[in-house]
């Protein structure tokens, strides 16, 4: 059985959970609290992080990583898109997604970032998010009509934005439009933690 160390709080935490329930399948989670993490963890995963995917003798680390290793393992519902140009397209998506809006929510989760620090992630996020608009008006998801993993990355951070400090404008209504669909979900309500269904109001 496949056992996921997951932080209660940890944003991408919740996008392997939000996998793990959207494929019905057998796995086990382990709560790790953040501030004090048992020693294993720096054992299976060398940077001391959660989420920490073991199978057996696989170890695996990263969320997409992981999510990507799930995906594959179990194909149903397919989250990547079987054509390997389209799962190349979504896969450096994926990436600028870590560059241009993640690495801003890891400031945002520091709780050593200094308030300027904080200030200008959230402006960051909320710009990067705005470019989100023209897409999902036009489809249910990011990449059309069927959830992809482009969808679950971003789904623990649209969860988060009150949270987090960050207001999106009235034109981007869509979006938030969007999240709905999401957070509707049966899987994406099964993966929230009890920490977690307090952040959004």
């Amino acid at each position: 059985m496949m056992v996921l160390y997951s932080g209660n709080t940890c944003p991408f935490s919740q996008r392997c959970r939000f996998v793990l329930f959207e494929k019905g399948m057998d796995f086990e989670i382990r709560d790790i609290d953040l501030y004090h993490k048992p020693e294993d963890i720096n054992v299976m995963n060398p940077y001391g992080e959660v989420p920490i995917l073991v199978e057996r003798d696989l170890v695996l680390y990263e969320s997409n990583i992981i999510n990507e290793y799930i995906d594959e393992r179990f194909p149903h519902p397919q989250l990547m898109p079987p054509d390997p140009v389209m799962r190349a397209r979504v896969r450096l998506l994926l990436f600028n997604f870590e560059r241009e809006i993640f690495q801003y929510v890891r400031v945002l989760e520091n709780k050593e970032s200094d308030e300027a620090s904080r200030d200008e992630a959230r402006k960051i996020i909320r710009t990067q998010l705005m470019r989100l608009t023209p897409v999902v008006s036009r489809s249910k998801y990011v990449f059309g009509d069927d959830l992809t993993m482009l969808d679950i990355a971003l789904a623990p951070l649209l969860w988060r934005l009150n949270y987090y400090g960050i207001e999106l404008p009235v034109s981007a209504m869509p979006v938030q439009k969007y999240a709905e669909r999401v957070f509707s979900r049966p899987a994406f309500i099964e993966a929230l933690t009890p920490s977690e269904r307090v952040m959004r109001k």
